[in-house]
């Protein structure tokens, strides 16, 4: 296939080939990926300016995305991508293996350190979904901080660079500069840009800081939204409300009293917030884990809601996103005597066969599927059965079929239970809320309003 770029994908070619460190902030769906290829391919045959490069991604993205998108274009056929996954001994294998592009997953990033150590090969290193390195205390932030001075060229690839606030900045620039723009310390950078409040333990902008911040950057860094630079198909969200049957009711009020009942709004934090509301979520879904591990099923309602949203789909395919793995296992069993073609997405083959439409339902957790993937020619529909507090992994999700390349309006459905706390999460992501601030407000009124029954 012959690469017709666009006016904004030559910029940011010219970028990578002018910038020894870059931070490519592109919405999903703007091509990164092609991008950094072609850049890749100018710099090793055109200017011999580089000689290996590695690609740091999410395992899914590791397993074929980068390998499929140098193999789709015409102009990138003298690329070889290998990627550097499975075991220790087929990692070796991998390494010891001639390529240009070599592409291994973040959680293998402490190990690849380790390996060289002084022997570091790579002249150019490229982390895609660099929001993965927000977390200056990570390990894979560490050990590539070990590296970075053996690399001459360092690129971060994202959609979402600070998805919780400008505070998750300082690791990933540091990698980009180490240290020149932001500080070589985050506690200096937080000590200049933000006040810190001891009673929530969170961070807020000063005021003008973000304008400082994005100045300092903005030679470093390249953000652009997709909405400004493409012309994709609408996308259009439908919630579907779930509403208990009187036994269910029942059922989901007793249980969710008892816990909230349990807890002091005045004493409750993040961590013990986030077990709770997991636990009402599971209850909206249908099910909850008991202290064994085993199911305990409390309702269908929710998953007749499913099936009568999949037959209302007149045998159109959907993506369909869960959230815990009892839900996989009950929409499964649901499915199984439909005749669709469902299939859990596990690898490259899923993603290839939804493609082809050969696949009815394709079963997905966000967190698995979030980056990387080109799922938009199997499909238009998604479902979300289950919904979870991150809005990142909401908005990438998503995206997996509203992109480039899509030629339908994308339909998103959100299954939810009215009055449950699906209501309080489905409104933290069309609020776009920081996620700890609203899972903390919606719980506490949940809380209260028990105790006041």
């Amino acid at each position: 296939m012959k690469f017709n770029p666009h006016a904004y994908q030559l910029y940011c070619i010219n970028r990578l080939l002018n910038d020894k460190s870059i931070g490519l902030f592109l919405d999903m769906g703007l091509g990164k990926t092609v991008i950094t290829l072609t850049a890749i391919n100018d710099l090793k045959y055109n200017r011999f300016a580089i000689s290996k490069v590695l690609v740091i991604a999410p395992k899914k993205v590791a397993e074929a995305t980068w390998s499929k998108e140098a193999a789709k274009w015409g102009h990138l056929k003298m690329l070889r991508v290998i990627s550097v996954l499975g075991t220790q001994t087929k990692r070796v294998r991998a390494l010891n293996t001639p390529a240009d592009i070599y592409v291994i997953n973040r959680d293998n990033v402490q190990w690849l350190v380790d390996y060289y150590r002084n022997a570091w090969p790579f002249d150019m290193v490229v982390v895609d979904e660099f929001s993965s390195f927000k977390n200056h205390q990570a390990k894979r932030f560490k050990s590539l901080t070990w590296v970075r001075k053996h690399m001459t060229r360092f690129v971060g690839l994202t959609g979402t660079p600070a998805p919780n606030g400008l505070i998750d900045l300082w690791a990933q620039v540091y990698l980009l500069d180490e240290g020149e723009r932001l500080g070589k310390f985050v506690s200096h950078f937080r000590t200049r840009y933000f006040d810190y409040n001891p009673y929530n333990m969170t961070y807020t902008l000063k005021p003008g800081a973000d304008e400082i911040i994005k100045g300092s950057i903005g030679d470093i860094c390249v953000s652009m939204s997709a909405e400004d630079y493409l012309e994709l198909p609408d996308c259009i969200t439908v919630d579907v409300p779930v509403v208990l049957d009187s036994k269910a009711q029942a059922a989901y009020t007793k249980l969710e009293k008892e816990m909230l009942l349990e807890i002091d709004e005045s004493t409750i934090d993040a961590g013990s917030a986030a077990v709770l509301t997991n636990k009402l979520l599971q209850l909206c879904n249908g099910a909850v884990y008991d202290e064994n591990r085993q199911i305990v099923e409390i309702h269908n309602c929710k998953i007749e809601a499913f099936m009568e949203l999949v037959e209302g789909l007149n045998g159109k395919s959907a993506l369909v996103f869960y959230n815990f793995q009892h839900d996989l296992a009950r929409i499964k069993k649901a499915l199984a005597k439909t005749g669709l073609r469902v299939r859990e997405l596990k690898g490259p083959k899923d993603e290839d066969d939804w493609n082809d439409r050969k696949i009815d339902i394709l079963l997905a957790h966000p967190a698995s599927c979030a980056y990387g993937l080109n799922l938009q020619k199997g499909g238009n529909h998604i479902i979300w059965f289950g919904l979870n507090w991150s809005l990142e992994l909401y908005q990438q999700a998503n995206k997996r079929l509203h992109r480039q390349g899509q030629a339908e309006k994308v339909i998103i459905h959100h299954l939810i239970v009215e009055d449950g706390v699906d209501s309080d999460v489905i409104q933290a992501l069309q609020d776009k809320s920081t996620t700890q601030n609203r899972l903390l407000e919606a719980l506490k009124a949940r809380i209260e309003k028990v105790k006041g029954v």
